[in-house]
């Protein structure tokens, strides 16, 4: 599988539960937190419901 670097932009302030529960799910806390996952379906589903407060790049 390949690798993906998940990095946070945006806060989550004035956001859904679900968009916080998902940001939290992919171990983002901070803005400019940095997290390499592997680039299942699962994370990939989890990033699109978020894209709008991350930045995704291949690591």
């Amino acid at each position: 599988m390949a690798k993906i670097k998940v990095t946070k932009v945006k806060s989550a302030i004035n956001r859904t539960k679900r968009q916080k529960q998902t940001l939290e799910a992919l171990g983002l806390n901070k803005i400019g937190q940095v997290k390499e996952h592997e680039a299942t379906s699962s994370i990939l589903g989890m990033v699109k419901k978020v894209e709008h407060l991350v930045s995704v790049e291949e690591a």
